[in-house]
């Protein structure tokens, strides 16, 4: 059965169908491709982020090293002659 321009019957539907399909085709491949491109920036950020903990880890550690009382006793001892006063030597001052 053919319509009065010449086309069969069905064939716009079939064309708008076909089109549709191939938009939807075209749609998955560039949301896969947009997924893949999310997921390796993520990695990227992801591998950032655990530099940055091992740093501050390493900080941390570092921190709990030069602060450490045996050293700040040491220093203060051997770089400012300070010592532990004696106990003759305390004088206590009234609030």
């Amino acid at each position: 059965m053919t319509r009065r321009d010449g086309l069969p019957s069905g064939s716009l539907l079939m064309l708008g169908l076909f089109l549709l399909i191939l938009g939807s085709a075209v749609a998955v491949s560039w949301s896969a491709h947009k997924n893949r491109k999310l997921l390796n920036e993520l990695y990227a950020e992801l591998s950032v982020r655990d530099k940055a903990q091992a740093e501050w880890g390493r900080l941390i550690l570092e921190q709990s090293t030069w602060t450490a009382h045996s050293r700040v006793e040491s220093l203060a001892g051997q770089q400012l002659q300070m010592r532990i006063p004696d106990p003759a030597e305390v004088r206590m001052v009234a609030p």
